[in-house]
């Protein structure tokens, strides 16, 4: 049971092109959260420069509900991880919930993730079980992605695709979001010692519109999965990645000039500039010295952005907030 009265939370609704399931969206969530008992609630539909008419739509749930819904419109399309970034900024709840604006998500689950979260968990993620998505495009692709971020990452979930999910608040506002990274929050949670399980939740067929996602993404997803494993393994300590194999590359560099000097001195007396291993060794010095200096310029960057205000990665036209 979801302890009364106790939690205001904050649904953050990432918009592109969805005009037609905006309204039955904030129905369904508007229903969803009627029949908790919440503190109060808020909707902040995040428009990521939609060219339909979503925001129009939108504007018109600000009229008729200005005391849950608040809106933001992005200058531009800056991509799912910006426009999410920006919900959560603004987000004034203790718990908050990111959801797809076209209906795939069910609201009817957040009731149950609140009661997951009073268990003393600060990360509920969901987790399609039943996903309603072609096979071979979108469930097969998704399966191995979700092994591989498991694996590389060390945070075991089912489905990091899946956009419902619930964060306390304290956790997610702590972080800075780039290129695809909102599929890594729980990851990047654990990195901060926020505990983290999974819930099954209800996933629908998509009644309006066409999937934004495309295999296009995948490169960028791995990507982004490489920056994830680095600064969860390494991002206070860039010198110990780096000057590792700096001065792993230098150690053979010597060992090839070594190798080099003894053909150089000893019987038959091989002229150096003709063996390839004095021009390995030098290789391998440039190399390691490169390796080394990259940690050292990471260390006095990871010291400036622990250090320095964080900038946001979106640039607001417009904000309406709630009238309360």
């Amino acid at each position: 049971m979801i302890k009364e009265d106790t939690h205001f939370i904050s649904i953050v609704v990432p918009v592109y092109n969805e005009e037609e399931s905006l309204p039955l969206l904030h129905q369904q969530i508007t229903q969803a959260l009627s029949a908790l008992p919440l503190a109060g609630y808020e909707i902040i539909f995040v428009d990521d420069g939609s060219t339909d008419q979503s925001y129009a739509q939108a504007q018109r749930l600000y009229e008729e509900d200005a005391q849950h819904v608040h809106l933001i419109k992005l200058r531009r399309n800056f991509g799912q991880t910006a426009a999410m970034a920006a919900g959560f900024h603004a987000a004034q709840g203790d718990i908050i919930f990111p959801i797809d604006a076209d209906l795939q998500n069910d609201p009817n689950d957040i009731g149950r993730m609140i009661e997951k979260m009073d268990e003393g968990y600060d990360v509920v993620s969901g987790w399609r079980a039943d996903r309603k998505d072609k096979f071979l495009s979108r469930r097969l692709p998704s399966i191995l992605a979700n092994q591989l971020i498991s694996t590389i990452t060390g945070v075991h979930l089912h489905d990091y695709g899946c956009t419902l999910k619930a964060y306390h608040r304290d956790v997610v506002q702590q972080m800075r979001f780039y290129g695809e990274m909102h599929r890594f929050l729980p990851a990047l949670a654990s990195w901060s010692g926020a505990t983290i399980t999974e819930l099954p939740v209800n996933h629908r067929e998509r009644q309006f519109g066409t999937s934004k996602y495309g295999i296009s993404r995948t490169l960028r997803v791995v990507l982004d999965l490489l920056t994830v494993k680095f600064l969860l393994s390494y991002a206070t300590r860039p010198m110990q990645v780096f000057g590792k194999f700096g001065i792993i590359m230098m150690a053979l560099g010597v060992g090839s000039g070594l190798f080099s000097l003894v053909q150089k001195v000893f019987p038959p007396h091989q002229d150096v500039t003709a063996s390839p291993w004095m021009y390995i060794c030098i290789f391998l010095m440039l190399g390691g010295l490169q390796l080394l200096s990259i940690g050292l310029l990471g260390e006095i960057n990871i010291r400036t952005y622990f250090e320095s205000q964080g900038k946001t990665i979106y640039n607001i036209r417009e904000e309406k907030k709630p009238v309360r």
